[in-house]
């Protein structure tokens, strides 16, 4: 019986986690957690998992591990066998550094602000959201011409930067809406990742039902 386990919660980057799984054809157990229907935060049951309380969380045995980089670096080194990671010696490593990290490092966390700010009712007019939009459109200008120069982040197949990229491009905008229409290679590149089997099985499994934000 593996000792993986992936605690998804509904609609959330724990779809990184899933879908990566199902990459690598790892046998893990899913637990799939569904948010408060009046908050639409986590359980309290997800909470309790880890002490920052958010999502994803994984275990492995008695290790107990959160935040979505480190769950797949994890995952990769431990159970990828080398697939979806670049050597050092190899061309596209650099650019699976760089947008690894970008993913959560700048690209989600500049679309948080502009969750946070609409929670709080900031004015449109504030500068702060000038600031915001600012930083998303330079996001988004930098990932189109990335796209525009190879078929995935890394070169020419999909790598764990992939995982990581993909959900602020797809599920973040059910959170915070971007329309995408004026970005071709993004556009090309979603469609490219929903022809996977592996990324279809990832969110049926996860999020049965759910309208996959591929265009």
């Amino acid at each position: 019986m593996t000792s993986l386990v992936v605690h998804h919660l509904g609609v959330s980057q724990s779809e990184r986690i899933v879908w990566l799984c199902e990459e690598l054809g790892l046998d893990y157990r899913l637990v799939v957690h569904q948010r408060d229907p009046v908050t639409r935060l986590a359980p309290e049951d997800y909470k309790a998992l880890h002490p920052m309380g958010m999502a994803p969380v994984i275990t492995d045995g008695d290790l107990v591990l959160s935040e979505s980089g480190a769950i797949v670096d994890y995952i990769a080194r431990r159970y990828g066998q080398g697939r979806l990671v670049i050597q050092p010696d190899q061309p596209g490593f650099a650019d699976l550094v760089f947008w690894t990290h970008f993913a959560n490092g700048s690209f989600v966390a500049n679309e948080m602000l502009s969750l946070i700010a609409n929670a709080l009712g900031v004015a449109p007019e504030h500068p702060g959201r000038a600031f915001i939009q600012e930083r998303s459109r330079r996001a988004l200008e930098m990932v189109e011409a990335r796209l525009g120069q190879a078929p995935y982040f890394a070169g020419d197949a999909l790598t764990i930067t992939d995982i990581m990229m993909v959900f602020p491009l797809t599920t973040m905008r059910l959170f915070i809406p971007r329309d995408l229409g004026g970005y071709p290679h993004i556009g090309q590149y979603l469609q490219r990742i929903g022809e996977r089997p592996a990324y279809r099985r990832a969110m049926e499994k996860g999020d049965p039902g759910l309208a996959l934000m591929l265009g």
